[in-house]
């Protein structure tokens, strides 16, 4: 039975209620759940778990196949199918995601735009993220011109929003993904992600509701990782 994933919904939900459905001695599956697996290039949640009086470290958070999201707790003792958790999300490590999460967006699509490029790789941790971009030329003064053109975008305090479009339609929308050789899920509706006039990309990704959240998007490292493989390294700060 599929893990119903609330954070799809509702980026900012920190606590929620739900029913055990399987349980191991390592992870616990629930029939709904906040915790973003490690996904899309985003690192997953941390949190709790509390039954009662007795707390459940959630240490990792792991998505398989057919949406069943896997818990990965501290210990199991107490818990069996059928009874009630209360998840707990760790909100600071998750709004540090979905500040670097919003900006990466705002980068690539600014890269596709601009420069003509495709994320060939890339990752969003709690306290930086990287990205590989397919630029054939090393050029950190195109990077630093890059990430001035992101702040501007910060600075306007656009709305962020999220919505649902048959995948037949979504497709149809030039630049709908900015992942090189990869196409979204086989699914029949795709979760869109937009920033009017800025970028539209299918995504599955927790992000903040309005651009002027992520505060200064830093540009940290840039390196040359080989023929059409430009890595960047930034951060956000208040």
């Amino acid at each position: 039975m599929p893990t119903e994933l609330l954070y799809l919904k509702d980026s900012y939900l920190r606590e929620f209620e739900a029913v055990v459905t399987d349980v191991t001695d390592s992870y616990v599956v629930l029939d709904k759940t906040a915790f973003h697996p490690t996904s899309g290039g985003v690192d997953k949640d941390l949190g709790v778990l509390v039954r009662g009086e007795t707390v459940y470290e959630v240490v990792d958070v792991v998505l398989e196949v057919g949406d069943i999201v896997k818990h990965v707790v501290s210990s199991t003792q107490g818990l069996v199918p059928g009874v009630v958790v209360r998840g707990i999300i760790n909100w600071e490590r998750r709004y540090r995601l979905m500040k670097l999460h919003t900006a990466s967006h705002i980068l690539s699509a600014i890269m596709y735009r601009d420069y003509g490029a495709l994320i060939t790789g890339g990752h969003v941790y709690p306290d930086h993220a990287r990205d590989d971009f397919s630029l054939e030329r090393f050029d950190r003064k195109l990077f630093e011109e890059a990430f001035e053109k992101v702040n501007e975008v910060v600075k306007r305090g656009l709305e962020v929003k999220i919505y649902w479009l048959p995948r037949d339609e979504a497709l149809k929308i030039p630049g709908i993904t900015k992942l090189a050789q990869k196409m979204p899920p086989q699914v029949p509706h795709l979760r869109i992600v937009e920033i009017p006039g800025v970028d539209l990309q299918a995504d599955g990704g927790p992000h903040v509701r309005n651009t002027a959240e992520i505060g200064k998007v830093k540009l940290l490292e840039v390196e040359n990782r080989g023929k059409k493989r430009k890595r960047v390294y930034y951060t956000v700060e208040p």
